[in-house]
Protein backbone atom coordinates (compact mmCIF):
# COMPACT_ATOMS: atom_id res chain seq x y z
CA UNK A 1 0.00 0.00 0.00
CA UNK A 2 2.46 2.20 1.19
CA UNK A 3 4.91 1.82 -2.49
CA UNK A 4 1.62 2.00 -4.05
CA UNK A 5 1.06 5.49 -2.68
CA UNK A 6 4.33 6.78 -3.33
CA UNK A 7 4.30 5.91 -6.96
CA UNK A 8 0.51 7.66 -7.13
CA UNK A 9 2.81 11.05 -5.52
CA UNK A 10 5.56 10.32 -8.02
CA UNK A 11 3.21 10.18 -10.86
CA UNK A 12 1.50 13.18 -9.84
CA UNK A 13 4.81 15.16 -9.49
CA UNK A 14 6.05 13.74 -12.82
CA UNK A 15 2.71 15.49 -14.52
CA UNK A 16 3.29 18.85 -12.76
CA UNK A 17 6.47 19.31 -14.51
CA UNK A 18 5.11 18.36 -17.69
CA UNK A 19 2.29 20.71 -17.21
CA UNK A 20 4.80 23.30 -16.08
CA UNK A 21 7.03 22.88 -18.99
CA UNK A 22 4.12 22.29 -21.83
CA UNK A 23 1.12 24.53 -20.50
CA UNK A 24 2.36 27.14 -19.68
CA UNK A 25 0.11 29.79 -18.41
CA UNK A 26 -3.09 27.75 -19.66
CA UNK A 27 -5.32 25.90 -17.60
CA UNK A 28 -4.68 22.34 -18.12
CA UNK A 29 -6.71 19.65 -17.18
CA UNK A 30 -5.16 16.14 -15.63
CA UNK A 31 -6.79 13.10 -15.39
CA UNK A 32 -5.18 9.89 -14.49
CA UNK A 33 -4.97 6.24 -15.46
CA UNK A 34 -3.47 3.34 -14.31
CA UNK A 35 -3.41 -0.67 -14.50
CA UNK A 36 -4.04 -3.04 -16.62
CA UNK A 37 -0.89 -3.55 -18.96
CA UNK A 38 -3.07 -5.03 -21.28
CA UNK A 39 -5.25 -2.07 -21.93
CA UNK A 40 -2.52 0.34 -21.40
CA UNK A 41 -1.18 0.84 -24.87
CA UNK A 42 -5.07 1.14 -25.86
CA UNK A 43 -5.88 3.77 -23.33
CA UNK A 44 -2.83 5.75 -24.92
CA UNK A 45 -3.56 5.58 -27.98
CA UNK A 46 -6.88 6.99 -27.30
CA UNK A 47 -5.57 9.51 -25.13
CA UNK A 48 -3.20 10.90 -27.69
CA UNK A 49 -6.42 10.88 -29.58
CA UNK A 50 -8.68 12.98 -27.12
CA UNK A 51 -5.46 15.73 -26.15
CA UNK A 52 -5.60 16.59 -30.16
CA UNK A 53 -8.91 17.41 -29.82
CA UNK A 54 -8.71 18.97 -26.13
CA UNK A 55 -5.94 21.34 -25.94
CA UNK A 56 -6.37 21.99 -22.38
CA UNK A 57 -6.29 18.31 -21.34
CA UNK A 58 -3.57 16.10 -20.04
CA UNK A 59 -4.00 12.86 -19.66
CA UNK A 60 -1.32 10.02 -18.13
CA UNK A 61 -1.49 6.50 -18.63
CA UNK A 62 0.43 4.60 -16.50
CA UNK A 63 0.25 0.58 -15.98
CA UNK A 64 1.31 -1.43 -13.32
CA UNK A 65 -1.22 -4.09 -13.62
CA UNK A 66 -4.97 -4.62 -12.79
CA UNK A 67 -4.68 -4.78 -9.14
CA UNK A 68 -2.95 -1.75 -9.11
CA UNK A 69 -5.23 -0.03 -11.01
CA UNK A 70 -8.09 -1.63 -8.74
CA UNK A 71 -5.90 -0.05 -5.36
CA UNK A 72 -4.94 3.51 -6.88
CA UNK A 73 -8.84 4.41 -8.25
CA UNK A 74 -10.13 3.10 -4.55
CA UNK A 75 -7.42 5.55 -2.71
CA UNK A 76 -8.17 8.20 -5.48
CA UNK A 77 -4.85 8.33 -6.36
CA UNK A 78 -5.83 7.77 -9.94
CA UNK A 79 -9.26 8.97 -11.85
CA UNK A 80 -9.53 5.60 -13.76
CA UNK A 81 -8.67 2.63 -12.99
CA UNK A 82 -8.08 -0.01 -16.19
CA UNK A 83 -8.38 -3.61 -14.89
CA UNK A 84 -8.63 -7.00 -17.09
CA UNK A 85 -10.24 -9.35 -15.30
CA UNK A 86 -13.68 -11.55 -15.06
CA UNK A 87 -15.03 -10.32 -11.78
CA UNK A 88 -13.09 -7.10 -9.97
CA UNK A 89 -12.76 -7.53 -6.00
CA UNK A 90 -15.59 -6.22 -3.70
CA UNK A 91 -13.28 -3.53 -2.50
CA UNK A 92 -14.62 -1.41 -5.37
CA UNK A 93 -18.04 -2.56 -5.23
CA UNK A 94 -19.14 1.18 -4.62
CA UNK A 95 -17.59 2.78 -7.36
CA UNK A 96 -19.02 3.06 -11.08
CA UNK A 97 -17.44 0.63 -13.29
CA UNK A 98 -17.46 0.62 -16.98
CA UNK A 99 -16.75 -1.82 -19.70
CA UNK A 100 -14.74 -0.23 -22.39
CA UNK A 101 -13.68 -2.87 -24.84
CA UNK A 102 -13.64 -7.06 -24.32
CA UNK A 103 -10.06 -9.06 -24.65
CA UNK A 104 -9.13 -12.94 -25.54
CA UNK A 105 -6.01 -14.59 -24.10
CA UNK A 106 -3.98 -16.16 -26.26
CA UNK A 107 -1.54 -19.08 -25.41
CA UNK A 108 1.52 -18.85 -26.99
CA UNK A 109 4.74 -20.70 -28.21
CA UNK A 110 7.99 -20.08 -30.05
CA UNK A 111 7.38 -19.64 -33.71
CA UNK A 112 9.34 -22.93 -34.53
CA UNK A 113 7.53 -25.08 -31.78
CA UNK A 114 5.12 -27.77 -34.22
CA UNK A 115 2.49 -27.98 -31.90
CA UNK A 116 -0.99 -26.37 -33.53
CA UNK A 117 -3.51 -27.83 -30.90
CA UNK A 118 -4.04 -28.59 -27.08
CA UNK A 119 -6.93 -29.21 -25.20
CA UNK A 120 -8.22 -27.10 -22.32
CA UNK A 121 -7.08 -30.24 -19.83
CA UNK A 122 -3.82 -30.34 -21.28
CA UNK A 123 -3.45 -26.81 -20.93
CA UNK A 124 -4.45 -26.50 -17.22
CA UNK A 125 -2.22 -29.51 -16.69
CA UNK A 126 1.13 -28.34 -18.26
CA UNK A 127 0.08 -24.35 -15.83
CA UNK A 128 -0.10 -26.76 -12.92
CA UNK A 129 2.91 -28.89 -12.99
CA UNK A 130 1.00 -32.16 -14.08
CA UNK A 131 2.94 -32.26 -17.49
CA UNK A 132 6.58 -31.06 -17.60
CA UNK A 133 7.69 -32.24 -20.67
CA UNK A 134 6.80 -31.13 -24.72
CA UNK A 135 6.19 -35.11 -25.66
CA UNK A 136 3.36 -35.33 -23.43
CA UNK A 137 1.32 -33.38 -25.63
CA UNK A 138 3.01 -34.62 -29.16
CA UNK A 139 6.06 -32.92 -29.86
CA UNK A 140 9.27 -33.78 -29.67
CA UNK A 141 10.82 -34.42 -26.27
CA UNK A 142 11.89 -31.37 -24.23
CA UNK A 143 11.35 -29.49 -20.89
CA UNK A 144 8.78 -27.52 -20.83
CA UNK A 145 9.19 -23.62 -19.54
CA UNK A 146 5.73 -22.22 -18.39
CA UNK A 147 6.01 -17.98 -18.65
CA UNK A 148 3.00 -16.65 -16.45
CA UNK A 149 1.94 -13.64 -15.25
CA UNK A 150 2.79 -11.93 -11.69
CA UNK A 151 0.31 -11.74 -9.19
CA UNK A 152 -1.89 -8.43 -9.86
CA UNK A 153 -1.87 -8.64 -13.52
CA UNK A 154 -5.94 -9.15 -14.62
CA UNK A 155 -4.60 -11.82 -17.35
CA UNK A 156 -3.36 -13.74 -14.66
CA UNK A 157 -6.36 -14.18 -12.84
CA UNK A 158 -8.35 -14.55 -15.96
CA UNK A 159 -6.23 -17.00 -17.28
CA UNK A 160 -5.98 -18.58 -13.51
CA UNK A 161 -10.12 -18.84 -12.90
CA UNK A 162 -10.25 -20.24 -16.49
CA UNK A 163 -7.69 -22.74 -17.37
CA UNK A 164 -6.27 -23.40 -13.76
CA UNK A 165 -9.84 -23.20 -12.04
CA UNK A 166 -8.74 -23.70 -7.90
CA UNK A 167 -5.87 -25.45 -9.03
CA UNK A 168 -2.42 -23.89 -8.33
CA UNK A 169 0.14 -22.38 -10.70
CA UNK A 170 3.32 -24.84 -10.72
CA UNK A 171 6.11 -23.52 -8.39
CA UNK A 172 8.82 -24.06 -11.60
CA UNK A 173 6.92 -21.34 -13.75
CA UNK A 174 8.76 -18.13 -14.42
CA UNK A 175 7.12 -14.60 -14.15
CA UNK A 176 6.77 -11.54 -16.25
CA UNK A 177 5.39 -8.38 -15.69
CA UNK A 178 3.40 -7.27 -18.87
CA UNK A 179 2.11 -9.13 -22.68
CA UNK A 180 4.85 -7.57 -24.46
CA UNK A 181 7.67 -9.29 -22.25
CA UNK A 182 6.05 -12.16 -21.79
CA UNK A 183 5.96 -12.28 -25.80
CA UNK A 184 9.83 -12.02 -25.90
CA UNK A 185 10.29 -14.05 -23.36
CA UNK A 186 8.38 -16.61 -25.63
CA UNK A 187 10.16 -15.30 -28.87
CA UNK A 188 13.56 -16.17 -27.48
CA UNK A 189 13.06 -19.71 -26.04
CA UNK A 190 12.20 -23.02 -27.77
CA UNK A 191 10.66 -24.63 -24.96
CA UNK A 192 8.73 -21.84 -23.57
CA UNK A 193 5.03 -21.40 -23.04
CA UNK A 194 3.06 -18.46 -22.35
CA UNK A 195 -0.27 -16.69 -22.45
CA UNK A 196 -0.99 -13.15 -23.61
CA UNK A 197 -3.65 -10.61 -24.98
CA UNK A 198 -4.79 -11.28 -28.11
CA UNK A 199 -4.20 -7.76 -28.88
CA UNK A 200 -0.16 -8.06 -28.68
CA UNK A 201 -0.32 -11.32 -30.95
CA UNK A 202 1.98 -10.90 -34.29
CA UNK A 203 4.63 -12.75 -36.31
CA UNK A 204 7.51 -13.07 -33.71
CA UNK A 205 5.39 -16.01 -31.66
CA UNK A 206 2.94 -18.77 -32.58
CA UNK A 207 -0.83 -19.16 -31.10
CA UNK A 208 -2.28 -22.37 -30.25
CA UNK A 209 -5.48 -23.46 -30.90
CA UNK A 210 -7.53 -24.52 -27.67
CA UNK A 211 -9.49 -27.79 -28.24
CA UNK A 212 -9.22 -26.78 -32.16
CA UNK A 213 -10.49 -23.21 -31.90
CA UNK A 214 -8.37 -20.64 -32.77
CA UNK A 215 -7.70 -17.82 -30.39
CA UNK A 216 -9.09 -14.75 -32.79
CA UNK A 217 -11.30 -11.54 -32.17
CA UNK A 218 -14.22 -13.25 -34.38
CA UNK A 219 -14.05 -16.72 -32.28
CA UNK A 220 -14.62 -14.54 -28.98
CA UNK A 221 -17.29 -12.46 -30.56
CA UNK A 222 -19.58 -15.85 -31.36
CA UNK A 223 -18.35 -17.72 -28.00
CA UNK A 224 -16.56 -20.17 -29.56
CA UNK A 225 -13.25 -19.19 -27.73
CA UNK A 226 -13.84 -18.90 -24.04
CA UNK A 227 -10.66 -17.64 -22.84
CA UNK A 228 -11.61 -13.80 -22.85
CA UNK A 229 -12.81 -11.00 -20.17
CA UNK A 230 -13.91 -7.67 -20.34
CA UNK A 231 -11.96 -4.82 -19.75
CA UNK A 232 -13.21 -2.54 -17.00
CA UNK A 233 -12.73 1.37 -16.44
CA UNK A 234 -13.45 2.24 -12.84
CA UNK A 235 -14.02 5.57 -11.73
CA UNK A 236 -13.19 7.39 -8.46
CA UNK A 237 -15.40 8.49 -6.10
CA UNK A 238 -16.42 11.75 -6.74
CA UNK A 239 -14.90 11.66 -10.36
CA UNK A 240 -14.47 14.91 -12.23
CA UNK A 241 -16.80 16.19 -15.38
CA UNK A 242 -13.54 16.42 -17.03
CA UNK A 243 -12.93 12.69 -16.51
CA UNK A 244 -16.21 11.59 -17.41
CA UNK A 245 -16.16 13.43 -20.49
CA UNK A 246 -12.87 11.16 -21.60
CA UNK A 247 -15.25 8.35 -20.32
CA UNK A 248 -17.88 9.22 -23.00
CA UNK A 249 -15.46 9.48 -25.58
CA UNK A 250 -13.88 5.95 -24.79
CA UNK A 251 -17.39 4.86 -25.59
CA UNK A 252 -18.12 6.57 -28.41
CA UNK A 253 -18.12 5.17 -32.11
CA UNK A 254 -14.76 7.10 -33.15
CA UNK A 255 -12.88 5.75 -30.09
CA UNK A 256 -14.81 2.26 -30.64
CA UNK A 257 -13.39 2.12 -33.93
CA UNK A 258 -9.82 2.71 -33.14
CA UNK A 259 -9.95 -0.15 -30.36
CA UNK A 260 -11.27 -2.89 -32.96
CA UNK A 261 -8.47 -1.72 -35.45
CA UNK A 262 -6.08 -1.75 -33.14
CA UNK A 263 -7.10 -6.07 -31.70
CA UNK A 264 -9.22 -5.39 -29.02
CA UNK A 265 -13.51 -6.24 -29.74
CA UNK A 266 -15.50 -3.10 -28.80
CA UNK A 267 -18.76 -3.18 -26.62
CA UNK A 268 -20.31 -0.82 -29.03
Amino acid sequence: MVSLLKRGLLIAFIISIYLFITKGSKTATIIRLAGSTAFQPFAEKLADVYMEKNESAVIDVQGGGSALGIMAVNQGIVDIGMADMLQLPRVVSHLTKVVCARDGIAVIVHKDNPIENISKKQLQDIFTGKITNWQKVGVSPAPLRVISREDGSGTRKSFDQIVLKKNKLTINAMYQDSNGTIREAVKSDENAIGYISIGFINSSVKTVDIDGINATNENVKNGKYTLARPIYLILKKDIGQDARQFIDFLLSNEAQTIISKNGLIPVK
